[in-house]
């Protein structure tokens, strides 16, 4: 993404839009993105609002492709080469049943807004699970940037590009997840970034039927802390126009 610094009036509306940070003013009052920051999210183009049209699209060869790819929530992962940013089984394990009884589901997103994150601290991830045996699924769309799967290790020209986040997804035993969280603990401490982390794991058996645990009890049971979050999304658009809904 570029401004176009000649037309631009350094009214500074743009800059409280940018996720990361990355729209600042220059010395003559106009604002420019610092390129190396800008994770080609679009939010600024799409919904800042410019009053000179100042935001233009540049194209993102390879492998700063992968920035819109992981940032860009309307770009459409067919025309790169990884398909997509997560997978639908990180909301809910009805569409494949992908963890089954005894196993879990281990999320792990690397950066989010305020700071979004460089895939060599998603690299740093891949490999402490690597080191403990734990892959990244085949589903993940990592899994498709990996030099070695085994290792955990991303290819290298991809190390220092900007995302907005990326999720690590692995499946594990269920005795093992005290392990793989002590792992992700000690390394996210390393991190230029923060994380999230999602356990995921299966409360029917195969006939459907709920065991006697719920997955609070269960929780509780493992020594993990149950915080009853919401997603909420919120709207940070214009108007329309006169008499519009924002």
């Amino acid at each position: 993404m570029r401004i176009e610094t000649l037309a631009c009036d350094g009214c500074g509306r743009c800059a409280p839009y940018c996720p990361v940070g990355a729209i600042l003013p220059e010395p003559n009052g106009a604002y420019t993105i610092r390129e190396d920051e800008c994770v080609e999210c679009g939010v600024c183009l799409r919904s800042a609002g410019c009053p000179h049209g100042c935001f233009t699209a540049t194209p993102c060869p390879w492998p700063r492709s992968l920035r819109p790819l992981f940032s860009d929530p309307l770009v459409h992962h067919r025309g790169t080469r990884v398909p997509g940013r997560g997978t639908e089984e990180m909301k809910t394990n009805d569409v494949t049943a992908r963890f089954r009884q005894g196993e879990i589901g281990l999320m792990v997103e690397v950066g989010r807004s305020g700071l979004g994150a460089r895939l060599r601290d998603v690299e740093r991830m891949t490999v402490a699970l690597a080191r403990m045996g734990i892959e990244v699924h085949s589903c993940n769309p990592l899994r498709g940037l990996l030099e070695d799967p085994k290792s955990g290790r991303l290819l290298p020209e991809v190390l220092n590009e900007k995302v907005l986040s990326a999720i690590v997804e692995c499946v594990i035993p269920e005795d093992r997840l005290h392990a793989a969280l002590d792992a992700v603990h000690r390394t996210a401490r390393g991190l230029q970034s923060v994380c999230s982390v999602g356990v995921i794991r299966r409360f029917a058996d195969a006939d459907g039927v709920a065991p006697g645990e719920s997955p609070t009890e269960w929780a509780r049971r493992k020594g993990l802390p149950v915080a009853p979050n919401a997603k909420v999304n919120l709207a940070m658009g214009r108007e329309a126009g006169a008499g519009g809904r924002p």
